[in-house]
């Protein structure tokens, strides 16, 4: 059968919408399919039930109305009764389609105009999902493209088959663009929305310095060296913590190139941005003393627990440390993930003379002694009177000018000075009508139970439903910042072990588990701080 020049040209135009808009030809002649359908309904009815074919090799199009067998028809334009459909079909059984040919229709005015719209609605459906899935697959990759047009300081980019957007606060400051310019950037999220998927672009990002060292730095591409920690500071300054799988091989130096080469090539696309590329090591001591460079460090001192690292410094290289604005600090401590407290080295010595000050007015009130006991008892290094309490009665004799006799008369003043705290806030813990049951468990006392109260836990099923965090607290990295979300054991030395432990054990005296899941370890502490 000859094909006529009418069915040639909607192949052809098939065709051509599919290699111009990058999609599949189905979806194209589904889409004329659809707009035919839509023009036969204006001419036999919207109730009309009508599928249309067009052969994807011939371009013949085919038309039929489907009939719904039915025992009473209610709607002539979709059913038809099973006596008359037994007419034209003995077989036809209720719940069958009769199907009707029609005669092809010539498309008026008003049809053209209405099938145009919903082939063009159909194709750009089509475009947008296909480019959706062609972008999702490449978050985390810098592009290349060209400035469209730039909008209330976002610069729209085309990226030739599809748009993207850098928001404004997503460009390097004092930044730049106009029509026409080449422009890289990162792509950070893809979403779908209405008027279609909306590609998100960065050059603030810091995966996009990251992205940059592994095009110019053949050895992070191979995987060789690993970027462990990026900190940005964008158009100012950057630190970046790299390490090497291989010993042979200086990961700083592979970074930086011969003659600096390498870094150049990232610092010219970063617009003058200045880095600072320093090893990756475990020890975070040795870590922090490397991200505070070019300050000298004269003393680290961690807190594990809170995360926070104490950094003393010579007096002269304070300013240094904390850098412009504070910038030095800020990126050291989002590159290590710890908050940094800088100290110079007067400052610290004050802080000692302090606490010094501290300890012996606390032991003078505590034992009852006088100051100059207090003041030998505090540069001994006794920092609470629970160590002189607890601690063997030989070690405070050992200290000079002590004997047995006054080494036990202290011990037991500090046992009874602890045993009054004690009994205060075993009243106020009845006062806040927290259960007597929960001395059972190990690990907590008065003074605790007291701060569970005012928290409003004050039974062993309130304590079993605690999660580790809602005692010692956490930590949450938000906008390049760490915060500290304190616990309700804010003041008392418990990690995050010794909660747990305590929990499982308030779940166990609860009847939530048994010996079993707590022998088997079957019981994780999960998030929720329910049994897992």
């Amino acid at each position: 059968m000859a094909v006529s020049a009418n069915r040639l040209e909607l192949l052809q135009i098939a065709d051509a919408v599919a290699r111009e808009k990058s999609i599949d030809r189905m979806i194209v002649i589904e889409a004329m399919q659809d707009a035919i359908e839509k023009a036969a309904k204006a001419r036999y009815g919207a109730e009309t039930n009508i599928k249309v074919d067009i052969n994807p090799r011939s371009g013949e199009t085919r038309m039929w109305r489907l009939l719904e067998v039915v025992d009473h028809v209610e709607e002539y334009g979709r059913q038809i009764s099973l006596k008359d459909a037994q007419a034209r079909k003995p077989a036809a059984k209720i719940g069958d389609f009769i199907t009707e040919r029609l005669p092809d229709i010539e498309f008026g005015r008003i049809a053209a105009q209405s099938a145009k719209q919903v082939i063009v609605q159909k194709v750009r459906d089509a475009e947008r999902d296909r480019m959706y899935e062609e972008y999702i697959n490449r978050v985390g990759e810098i592009v290349n493209g060209t400035v469209k047009r730039v909008e209330y300081g976002n610069v729209i980019v085309d990226l030739g088959r599809g748009e993207a957007i850098i928001r404004r606060d997503e460009l390097i400051p004092r930044e730049m663009y106009r029509y026409g310019d080449r422009v890289r950037a990162y792509i950070y999220d893809v979403r779908r929305e209405q008027r279609g998927p909306q590609i998100f672009l960065s050059r603030t990002h810091p995966q996009f310095m990251a992205a940059l060292f592994r095009q110019e730095v053949p050895e992070i591409y191979d995987g060789i060296i690993t970027i462990r920690s990026i900190a940005r500071d964008p158009g100012s300054r950057a630190k970046i913590a790299v390490t090497s799988n291989d010993s042979s091989i200086d990961p700083v130096g592979a970074c930086v190139g011969m003659r600096g080469s390498r870094v150049q090539a990232v610092v010219a696309e970063l617009q003058g941005e200045k880095i600072d590329i320093i090893p990756w090591t475990e020890d975070v001591g040795s870590l922090v003393v490397s991200a505070l460079q070019p300050a000298d460090v004269a003393k680290v001192v961690l807190d594990e627990q809170a995360e926070r690292i104490e950094v003393v410094v010579p007096d002269e290289q304070l300013s240094l440390a904390i850098g412009r604005r504070g910038q030095n600090v800020r990126l050291a401590s989002q590159l290590i993930g710890w908050d940094i407290d800088i100290l110079t080295e007067q400052e610290e010595s004050e802080r000692r003379q302090k606490e010094f000050a501290e300890r012996s007015t606390l032991f003078m009130s505590a034992l009852d002694v006088d100051e100059m006991v207090a003041q030998l008892l505090a540069s001994e290094g006794f920092s609470s009177v629970e160590e002189l309490a607890y601690i063997d009665v030989s070690e405070i004799a050992s200290i000079q000018g002590f004997d047995e006799e006054t080494a036990a008369e202290i011990q037991q003043r500090a046992s009874d000075y602890l045993a009054a705290i004690e009994k205060a806030n075993d009243d106020e813990r009845i006062k806040l009508g927290v259960a007597d049951e929960l001395y059972e468990i190990p690990g907590l006392n008065a003074a605790m139970l007291v701060a569970l109260g005012k928290d409003d836990i004050k039974t062993v099923e309130d304590f079993a439903g605690c999660a580790a965090d809602d005692l010692v607290g956490w930590t949450e990295r938000k906008d390049g910042e760490t915060k500290r979300f304190d616990g309700t054991f804010k003041d008392f030395p418990v990690s995050r072990e010794e909660a747990e432990e305590m929990i499982l054990q308030a779940r166990l005296k609860a009847g939530w588990i048994t010996e079993n899941d707590l022998l088997e370890g079957e019981q994780p502490l999960d998030e929720e701080g329910a049994p897992a």
